[in-house]
């Protein structure tokens, strides 16, 4: 296919601004699925993305669509009178490939949209004209400015009696510095302006061009890749330079990994073989490896005779959310490690480690980009692997300083250390200081909504930052938070005051000073690891009574009196206690002297004292209660 010919785009947008629906109408306006197969959200294939209404995983797809003649000559004449002589010389009458990349709209899996902006020369910021501009709105967009992509601005959901189409043209044009006219009008649910939109692509969104460094090789990037069973790793490619072919002997750069090319093809979504991928083009490639750790997103891809040097790839996501994770049944272990290795080979962006618990046995520390990214990994070893989980309470990361006696005593001799896990937080007598992540939050929101999110954020710790008015009665809050206080139920919590109505973004500004705590719960005078968490030092009292409420009212009752006492600071901050499961030893006496019925009590208190002090007074936590609090404490 020629360069001119090709155009290589993806569309951002927040979540439920109509992206994948509109993806939906461009697919059979192109003719690109037959009507028959056609359904809502089709680049959406993950039985989860279906059900969340959100994309998860980029998806890319060929498209083609023929421009006629008459049409060729009115994209040229506008594109001259706009001053754009190049790009009038680029129109051209006939086919042109259109390769598009559907990405994700949640901030979690911003990692997947920055992979997607480096494999394209344009993109589409798609707003939803009900609502307007929102927080990871601009996110996105300053994504796909800091890659230099050629921007077009969309309106979704015109079609609506709720669309305020002028006053989010105008907010539009504000944020992009664009003109009015320049924002084009659709609708995913009528197809309405996606021809239009189309025709726009091949007019504004430059053609790819080719590197040429060494004639007669090849490269390309690897923005993503998959694993199948029988076919082994199949990674995801844009073609920078040269050609390549089915059986082509082939290297990956960064990882001095030699194979052969086994198949190469398009997605049309599905994988689709092809003779050969040539430079701008964006299709996959079967290596047949099955071993985990060689294939990784921003590798390239080179002719193993011909090497040419790696292109600029992408910087390694860091995970801000840990949480262990743990099969409910220890055979299991072995399953579970292997679902997590062929999981991490379709999301490079979690990583995990092997750990072990006392309570809980052998599993994994796992790291992600947020909740919803955990909530979407957990669910996917459960659906997909058939696994039954137990998963720690989420915690952040800490940066420790011991004092000077607990780091002379410690094996490393380490004076600053990284604490992942709440149960390897030093105790609060070996703590001299403790830093924290923060983030720095843009959240936008109606003015009317504005006091009750102040309350917030003095709950929350948050620092009042820049406020802007959009001039539509909506304003845009620049807030700072610690982490912590994000993960606890902010994002609910502001959906909740605001009606729904204000969007929130957030990035990672640096670490701060940080007053926390760890804080143990204690069952039967034995610490209980999994509901080990570390809060904030003005909330500890709140914080114990209530996680200490909480496991009295789940607690199966034990043969003998249970203590539940939660530990913080060096001593007991909130205690319970849960009694015995009694049995009626004297349900079988009838009449007589009362002593009878006193003897057989006392018997049962003495045999109830030995069994205790013989080791065996042990409390069996049931795997529901672990669930039951760490759900609970995630949602609190």
């Amino acid at each position: 296919m020629n360069l001119n010919r090709i155009r290589n785009f993806s569309i951002i947008a927040h979540i439920d601004h109509g992206k994948s629906t509109l993806a939906d109408r461009m697919l059979e306006l192109t003719h690109t699925i037959e009507k028959r197969k056609m359904m809502n959200q089709v680049l959406d294939s993950m039985e989860l993305e279906r059900e969340k209404g959100i994309t998860i995983k980029m998806r890319p797809v060929q498209m083609h669509y023929t421009v006629t003649a008459e049409v060729a000559g009115v994209l040229a004449a506008e594109a001259v009178q706009n001053g754009e002589l190049d790009k009038a010389a680029q129109i051209e009458q006939g086919l042109y490939e259109l390769n598009l990349i559907d990405t994700p709209g949640h901030i979690d899996f911003s990692y997947e949209v920055s992979r997607a902006l480096k494999a394209v020369e344009g993109s589409i910021l798609l707003v939803d004209a009900t609502q307007g501009v929102q927080a990871q709105t601009l996110t996105t967009l300053r994504m796909a400015q800091d890659v230099g992509l050629t921007i077009i601005p969309v309106l979704s959901k015109v079609d609506s009696p709720l669309a305020r189409i002028k006053e989010i043209k105008d907010e539009m044009v504000t944020l992009l510095g664009c003109k009015f006219e320049d924002i084009l009008e659709t609708s995913g649910k009528t197809g309405q302006g996606v021809d239009v939109l189309l025709q726009e692509i091949i007019k504004r969104v430059p053609p790819p061009k080719e590197e040429l460094v060494n004639s007669g090789s090849f490269r390309a990037l690897v923005f993503d890749f998959q694993y199948s069973n029988h076919k082994g790793v199949i990674v995801y490619v844009r073609v920078m330079e040269g050609s390549v072919t089915k059986n082509a002997e082939l290297l990956f750069k960064i990882a001095g990994e030699k194979f052969y090319a086994l198949e190469v093809g398009i997605f049309t979504p599905d994988e689709i073989p092809a003779e050969k991928l040539e430079a701008g083009q964006i299709g996959y490639i079967v290596t047949g490896i099955k071993q985990p750790g060689i294939a990784s997103v921003g590798d390239t891809i080179t002719m193993y005779r011909k090497p040419l040097p790696e292109l600029a790839g992408y910087m390694t996501p860091s995970p801000v959310v840990w949480a262990s994770v743990y099969p409910e049944d220890a055979d299991d272990f072995e399953l579970l490690k292997q679902a997590l290795g062929k999981l991490s080979l379709s999301d490079s962006a979690f990583s995990y480690e092997e750990e072990s618990s006392g309570s809980l046995g052998r599993g994994f520390r796992c790291g992600f980009l947020g909740l919803l990214h955990l909530e979407i990994i957990t669910e996917r070893l459960k659906r997909e692997f058939q696994l039954t989980l137990v998963v720690a309470t989420p915690s952040i990361t800490y940066e420790v300083t011991l004092n000077n006696a607990a780091a002379s005593g410690s094996q490393a001799g380490k004076k600053n250390i990284m604490v992942y896990s709440p149960s390897l937080f030093p105790d609060h007598g070996s703590v001299q200081s403790v830093r924290e992540p923060w983030v720095t939050l843009s959240i936008i929101t109606p003015a009317a909504y504005t006091g009750s999110i102040y309350q917030l954020l003095y709950d929350h710790e948050a620092e009042l930052g820049d406020t802007i008015s959009f001039g539509d009665g909506r304003s845009k809050l620049v807030i700072h938070m610690p982490l912590r206080e994000l993960m606890r139920n902010f994002f609910d919590e502001l959906k909740s005051i605001s009606s729904g109505y204000a969007s929130l973004s957030y990035e990672f500004e640096g670490m701060r000073d940080a007053e926390v705590t760890r804080m143990d719960i204690i069952v039967a005078d034995e610490p209980v690891e999994a509901f080990t968490r570390v809060v904030a030092q003005r909330r500890v009292d709140e914080e114990a009574n209530r996680a200490v409420d909480r496991l009295h009212a789940i607690l199966p009752r034990q043969m003998f009196v249970t203590k539940i006492q939660a530990q913080a600071n060096g001593r007991i901050i909130a205690s319970r206690t849960l009694s015995a499961l009694r049995k009626d030893v004297t349900g079988y006496l009838y009449g007589g002297d009362i002593t009878r019925k006193m003897k057989l009590l006392e018997k049962q208190k003495k045999g109830k004292k030995k069994m205790k002090a013989r080791g065996k007074g042990t409390v069996n936590i049931p795997h529901e209660v672990f669930l039951k609090m760490m759900k609970n404490s995630s949602n609190e």
